[in-house]
């Protein structure tokens, strides 16, 4: 379980938020500026909050006053809303970026799942958004986290291409089993997703509910 309660002085208000995530889908939603990616960011450890705690099981990520875990030692996978692919790789080099050794096993069952295993000699810019989109999140999968960070990671498709990505995402969710964490300021994608929604505004979290949607 992932448990957050951090506190972020930003330029116009004080991120303090505390929730935790199971092995579920937590939507953080609301509108740009309110907070969202900056949460991302401090479980990943690509910033450090001013003061709090952050866990995942019995992984001390971050806790004020004590050395915060390295990057690289917090088994997350992270897929960012512009997906990040390495434009000089293809895609086979983009996914294998950083894998360890022996991750390799499940891979081409992964690469099949997520249907791109005839994509793999292809560079970024001859793939579609929804094969872009397709590639980061098996590229954030790859080294089998603990826990995946998506930063509104649909936000770029068509309306098409985005409902079948979230059914993607719904299903590999559901063979993972990992707790996925993601931002959106779109309410149907919030509600399609989440099995919980946490309401943002101004750095706090202003309301937490079940989702309540059909598709679910």
């Amino acid at each position: 379980m992932l448990t957050v309660s951090i506190q972020k002085h930003l330029p116009d208000f004080v991120l303090d938020v505390s929730f935790s995530v199971q092995q579920e889908i937590v939507v953080l939603f609301g509108p740009s500026g309110s907070g969202k990616t900056t949460i991302l960011n401090s479980i990943a450890g690509l910033i450090h909050p001013d003061g709090g705690k952050i866990t995942l099981g019995d992984q001390l990520f971050y806790e004020h006053g004590k050395k915060p875990m390295p990057i690289q030692k917090r088994k997350i996978g992270y897929l960012f809303q512009d997906y990040a692919l390495f434009p000089h790789m293809t895609v086979e080099g983009n996914i294998g970026y950083g894998m360890k050794s022996g991750h390799e096993i499940g891979l081409e069952a992964l690469l099949a799942t997520v249907g791109i295993d005839h994509l793999l000699e292809k560079y970024p810019h001859q793939l579609s958004g929804g094969q872009k989109q397709r590639v980061a999140l098996v590229r954030a999968l790859a080294t089998e986290p603990d826990i995946l960070l998506l930063d509104e990671p649909l936000s770029a498709l068509d309306a098409d291409t985005r409902r079948q990505c979230q059914d993607e995402l719904l299903r590999i969710h559901s063979m993972w089993n990992i707790p996925f964490l993601l931002v959106t300021h779109d309410r149907d994608e919030a509600e399609k997703l989440a099995d919980t929604i946490l309401i943002m505004e101004n750095g706090k979290i202003k309301e937490s509910h079940a989702a309540r949607s059909i598709s679910r």
